[in-house]
């Protein structure tokens, strides 16, 4: 019995060892509800809330929230390419933010807001540019994109308290939600898209 328990185990490891995955990472305001986004995607594997684009080590929210750090609240989403594309994490994205304004997304403004593509690769690179090019020429709305693509740099994740924020907190969250207007300007800027 223990030699079989031991293959199974040995088998089911080397499964999910096998399984390829890969890395995205977004800026879309907060990050709180960037993960919600990504979370509900299938083939996402995670979305960890943190920090990137910054210049002090492991930085904390009380240091990133007063915009001097250079930090914006970022989601790292780890993903399986078999199951989603980069270019289906990338709709995502664009349909759950405001690319129209800059250093800010609805109720939360400063730098440490602000919209960006951090892209890990050159395909990666590649394929935003793409996308942003084709929603420049295909937006439901006539204000110009001004969201960033810029090559990833260190990730930090954000405490504990922040990761699953929405889940954890589903009432304080629908509050912040809800008074940010969040849903009611990308509807407003994305119309049927968003459905």
């Amino acid at each position: 019995m223990k030699v079989l328990v031991f293959a199974l185990l040995t088998t089911l490891a080397a499964t999910v060892f096998a399984q390829k995955t890969e890395k995205a990472t977004f800026a879309g305001g907060c990050f709180w509800c960037t993960e919600e986004a990504f979370e509900k995607t299938p083939g996402v594997i995670s979305a960890v809330s943190g920090y990137m684009g910054g210049k002090v080590k492991n930085p904390t929210y009380d240091q990133v929230s007063t915009g001097r750090t250079g930090h914006t609240e970022v989601v790292e989403v780890t993903y399986d390419p078999a199951k989603v594309t980069y270019e289906k994490l990338l709709e995502v994205f664009w349909l759950n933010h405001d690319p129209t304004v800059k250093d800010r997304q609805f109720c939360d403004s400063g730098s440490q807001y602000r919209p960006e593509i951090f892209y890990h690769t050159d395909d990666q690179k590649r394929l935003a540019e793409a996308s942003k090019a084709k929603w420049e020429k295909q937006k439901p709305f006539r204000q110009p994109i001004v969201t960033p693509i810029t090559k990833a740099s260190e990730f930090w994740p954000a405490e504990d308290y922040h990761q699953d924020y929405y889940k954890k907190n589903a009432l304080q969250y629908r509050f912040y939600v809800t008074g940010c207007g969040r849903y009611q300007r990308l509807d407003a800027l994305w119309g049927d898209l968003r459905k």
